[in-house]
């Protein structure tokens, strides 16, 4: 943790810290939120449902096409085979893995 001296802070500087610290844990909740989805839209699919099947919400938003790869390093961390490769998936094919080996579902 780190150790401020928020005494010694002037406003300016302390109100600039509370902009960070509030950034910081609504981008923390997002990613948690986000690979909760992910993981349940993953195991409905797996069970050949739909999450809003299961739930019974309309699906008003755009169809997301579920995550079909993972980085083993960081499960927020998804990309379901279309569109651009995610940086993490290029640095793995680069070192010459294999990208079955991010496969969510084998």
């Amino acid at each position: 943790m780190l150790d401020l001296d928020l005494e010694a802070m002037d406003l300016g500087d302390l109100k600039k810290l509370q902009t960070k610290v509030n950034t910081a844990i609504k981008t923390y909740e997002d990613r948690q939120r986000k690979a909760a989805l992910v993981e349940l839209e993953a195991k409905a699919a797996e069970m050949g449902f739909s999450l809003s099947e299961l739930t019974g919400q309309s699906g008003r938003k755009a169809k997301v096409n579920p995550p079909k790869y993972r980085n083993p390093e960081d499960a927020t961390q998804t990309w379901s085979g279309r569109g651009r490769q995610p940086a993490w998936i290029k640095e793995a094919l680069g070192r010459g893995d294999s990208l079955d080996q991010f496969l969510i579902v084998k």
